[in-house]
């Protein structure tokens, strides 16, 4: 299994939500673990594409990973 990390700051609310009982960060607590599962997934696609066995996977990885970040089709090679 892989380890993720997270900033300090997000590690720092999720021990007063679950340990001290301060439920007032929950919604910044769902945000930023969102945007880490974003981050993730973004990752996993571009190594996707760069590592893939054949070259219509690759293809298909890199058509996902910049879906992912909105680069605009026009702009695409």
């Amino acid at each position: 299994m892989k380890n993720v990390q997270i900033s300090q700051e997000l590690f720092i609310k999720l021990i007063q939500f679950h340990l001290l009982d301060i439920y007032d960060s929950g919604n910044e607590i769902k945000k930023g673990l969102e945007e880490k599962i974003d981050m993730m997934a973004r990752h996993e696609a571009y190594t996707k594409s760069k590592t893939a066995l054949s070259e219509a996977e690759r293809e298909k990885a890199r058509t996902e990973y910049l879906d992912m970040v909105g680069m605009h089709p026009d702009f695409r090679w």
